[in-house]
């Protein structure tokens, strides 16, 4: 599997560098998004490390991420994560890119996916914005991305599988929870910091 995971990830950052995103930032866009996960990211992606504890399950930030950075940013951004979490988290590189891919990237994407479902079948407003893209898509993404990842690999605990998933699926929601807050935040007092929101598509006339 860590074939896989290697080639998802080369995959993901080859296509995510092609589309050259940082043509489109300019002076207004802050880099701090980037900043925050390179501070924030790797201290939840390794927690379950930190507290000595299989059944603390990390939390992914992936979705915000990539709310608020677009794809391909977001998806640069999590290659860097994913490096300085294998230092933080004294992982051993088939383990810190296997949390980088589906802790970070699959995510990402899955959430990407939806919320281009969500533009293209259901009403553009800002509640569909909020709870469609900033909790219900994070709260899929992560469901998903985590059930797969527990199916796919041998994660080597002392928990079953089943005991392990709703540590999981708690994460997931505390994920879409958090996601969704500060989304709406955003939305209220800082849009410009939401590369995927415009109050042109999302407020109504």
């Amino acid at each position: 599997m860590a074939w896989m995971n290697l080639v998802m990830a080369v995959t993901a950052l080859g296509a995510a560098a092609a589309m050259r995103p940082w043509r489109g930032m300019t002076s207004e866009h802050a880099p701090w998004p980037w900043l925050a996960a390179l501070v924030l990211m790797p201290v939840l992606w390794s927690a379950d490390r930190a507290v000595q504890s299989a059944m603390v399950q990390p939390l992914s930030g992936a979705c915000l991420l990539m709310l608020m950075c677009g794809w391909p940013l977001g998806v640069l951004a999590l290659g860097l994560v994913t490096l300085l979490t294998w230092w933080l988290g004294d992982l051993q590189a088939a383990e810190a890119l296997r949390r980088g891919v589906w802790l970070g990237i699959v995510p990402a994407t899955i959430a990407m996916a939806a919320g281009a479902g969500i533009r293209r079948w259901l009403p553009a407003h800002l509640m569909v914005y909020i709870l469609g893209r900033g909790f219900f898509a994070t709260l899929l993404a992560n469901a998903l991305a985590r059930a797969a990842d527990l199916t796919l690999h041998d994660v080597g605990s002392t928990l079953t599988g089943g005991e392990l998933m709703v540590g999981r699926w708690l994460a997931s929601w505390a994920d879409a929870l958090i996601t969704g807050m500060l989304t709406a935040v955003f939305v209220a007092f800082r849009p410009q910091w939401l590369a995927t929101y415009a109050d042109r598509l999302y407020l109504p006339r």
